[in-house]
């Protein structure tokens, strides 16, 4: 017969089931992570196995609370990331060029830019944009967890907000008319489509690329669009990790496996066409790009 302790246990590791895949999702949205958005569910799980769900009325707002707590101490506690300059963007022949599968799963359903910029974000702030914005979790029950009143809480859910969105420097419709001519040159790239191609690129175009996103010879500038096609070839191989972004309030793309910014390709574009694009890679050029997402995120926040 089973002890009446391993019964307890076991109906307490049930009820923490059916909580499990939206603690993931809430994990994998504030930590970008998929092995640590693991870690904290886990340790979510360790936390309630070792208090128990006595006295506990609302389990799925006890579990959203402390796994939001483990992962706010994650996020703090991270060392600063003195990362690699990115190589080899534009010719990827190097590791790094496949996701694992949980990874492409979160990066599709959340979005590569939007990852981009959460990274940006303090840890408070990614916190309570998260929490609010995506799981529309109160900011009564975000304040407690972040160390604010609600009112405060708002506020930096807001400044958060205005951050992920960001502020375009052209009309709308110039902005839908940029996001079209970007959209059908990533299309083009990864399908290695010539005479799509050719078709949104000027005749005389210019791209510009820093060192860090080109393998030893390849010139950092390349004219006509001839050549840049044949380039642009190669770039198909990682134009599956670009998505369209705001970049300094006008529309080019993030090249981001797994989320991770690696490189941003800043087009020109006249009369619908691209006249050059550069491709940035240094490190500290990337940490001063402003970038926003150009799509809405999240359901039911305020504007």
């Amino acid at each position: 017969m089973t002890a009446p302790a391993e019964d307890g246990r076991d109906r307490l590791a049930e009820r923490f089931e059916r909580h499990r895949g939206r603690l993931r999702a809430v994990a994998h949205r504030m930590l970008g992570s998929s092995a640590e958005a693991e870690d904290a569910v886990q340790e979510t799980w360790l936390r309630l196995h070792r208090t128990g769900d006595d006295g506990i009325e609302n389990l799925a707002a006890w579990l959203t609370t402390v796994l939001s707590r483990v992962c706010l101490d994650m996020l703090r506690s991270r060392a600063a990331r003195h990362e690699e300059p990115a190589r080899d963007v534009l010719f990827p022949d190097g590791p790094g060029g496949g996701d694992p599968e949980d990874e492409v799963l979160l990066v599709d359903s959340v979005g590569r830019a939007l990852l981009v910029v959460l990274d940006r974000l303090g840890p408070a702030e990614r916190v309570a944009f998260v929490l609010h914005d995506l799981f529309a979790v109160p900011f009564e029950e975000i304040a407690p967890v972040v160390g604010r009143t609600a009112a405060t809480t708002k506020k930096l859910a807001s400044r958060a907000r205005r951050k992920v969105h960001g502020e375009p420097v052209v009309p709308a419709a110039d902005l839908a008319r940029q996001r079209d001519v970007v959209d059908a040159f990533l299309a083009a790239a990864r399908g290695g489509d010539i005479d799509g191609l050719l078709a949104v690129l000027a005749p005389d175009v210019v791209r510009r690329a820093d060192p860090a996103a080109l393998p030893p010879g390849v010139p950092a500038e390349v004219r006509g669009a001839d050549a840049v096609v044949r380039e642009t070839a190669v770039l198909g191989r990682r134009a599956r990790h670009a998505q369209p972004a705001l970049l300094d309030g006008a529309v080019g793309a993030v090249i981001a496996p797994r989320g991770r910014l690696l490189a941003a390709l800043v087009p020109t574009i006249e009369h619908d066409r691209i006249t050059a694009y550069e491709v940035i890679a240094d490190p500290s050029r990337l940490r001063a790009l402003d970038v926003a997402v150009l799509d809405p995120v999240g359901a039911g926040a305020p504007p």
